[in-house]
């Protein structure tokens, strides 16, 4: 991982079918003395799930980290990218290496909320309504293209991805502890297109936005599937892990240590987005803990059991770049959000 994840430079990483744009500094080999079983164990399930998206997809090794973070800390993530860079496919992969309930939801501009929730059928032979779950009743949801949907529909898919909850007709459904939504946009396509607005993108955990590959990855990409036109490799994936594992492991995240000192250090780059001159919306005390989530978590992927200012200042960007907006002077000028992150990262005292 690059000094600066949210501006790769696709030749100088191994980032494959697509650069990421994702956090800041270096991430540091996992440990494997010294640390607890349990986290052992996140660490021996992250390298299984890596290595099974490894057969298809080439590099994107930040992404598959982000993912499995998510799906630690029981949160969602949307992938944003240009058409062809593996957003969908990698989502779907990632879904596939984990034994739970999936489904994948295809966004488009008529899609109701009925669509994907789940509607009451009179049945004629017992003489009464019956419902009938719609794709949203899985464990993992990609959500291809969730843009594309209009208010009302995206309305109620986030309310589902808040709340863990469906209701039909006054009848309230749990959708129970192990709700992921893995969802993409295309960012270049307006037609036909419906912006998240700011308080729905807040329900995801991280924005991750996929660049196009460098030359030496497509030359990899190419060889990788000279031969596998259908792409069969795809089909191979393997489930590692039962989600019922992840989700118990959650606990074993709660428990990692962070210094009341890390704390501060998270609360004040929260609040330098919120004086900084150069956004006119700053970060939510919400989008706070999920940046303590994510810093835990990202410590037990590198074998700690405790927090260091690394693990925040690695995962601030994908957490942030979707909770802040940029001042009308930032926005003319054309300077990225993750720009302005970066200037805060560096301008945030940082705890020794």
């Amino acid at each position: 991982m690059s000094d600066d994840q949210n501006e790769l430079n696709p030749e100088e990483t191994n980032n494959p079918e697509a650069s990421i744009e994702t956090p800041s500094e270096v991430a540091e080999a996992p440990l494997t003395t010294g640390v607890t079983a349990e986290i052992l164990e996140i660490i021996n399930i992250a390298d299984a799930i890596k290595r099974q998206l490894s057969r298809v997809v080439v590099g994107q090794t930040d992404l598959m980290d982000l993912m499995i973070i998510a799906i630690l800390t029981k949160g969602h993530i949307l992938i944003e990218g240009v058409p062809g860079v593996a957003k969908t496919l990698t989502a779907k992969l990632f879904a596939q290496t984990v034994n739970a309930d999936f489904s994948r939801i295809q966004f488009t501009p008529d899609l109701m909320p009925s669509d994907i929730l789940g509607t009451n059928i009179f049945n004629a032979k017992k003489n009464d309504f019956e419902f009938k779950a719609g794709p949203i009743f899985a464990n993992i949801v990609v959500a291809d293209e969730i843009n594309r949907a209009p208010a009302k529909t995206q309305a109620a898919m986030f309310e589902v991805m808040q709340e863990a909850q469906v209701s039909v007709d006054g009848e309230t459904r749990s959708m129970g502890d192990a709700f992921m939504v893995l969802a993409t946009q295309n960012p270049i396509d307006n037609e036909g297109t419906y912006n998240l607005p700011e308080a729905q993108l807040d329900r995801f955990l991280f924005k991750i936005v996929v660049d196009y590959p460098s030359l030496s990855e497509d030359v990899k990409i190419l060889q990788r599937f000279q031969n596998d036109f259908d792409m069969k490799e795809a089909d191979k994936m393997e489930k590692v892990v039962d989600l019922a594992k992840l989700v118990k492991l959650r606990a074993t995240i709660e428990k990692v240590t962070i210094s009341n000192q890390i704390l501060e250090y998270i609360a004040g780059i929260i609040q330098e987005t919120r004086v900084t001159g150069d956004l006119f919306l700053g970060a939510s005390s919400r989008a706070a803990i999920w940046l303590m989530k994510a810093s835990k978590a990202t410590a037990a992927l590198r074998g700690r059991n405790f927090v260091t200012p690394d693990d925040v200042r690695w995962v601030t960007k994908p957490v942030l770049n979707h909770r802040i907006i940029l001042s009308p002077q930032r926005e003319m000028e054309g300077v990225p959000a993750s720009t302005i992150l970066q200037q805060i990262i560096e301008k945030v005292e940082v705890p020794r």
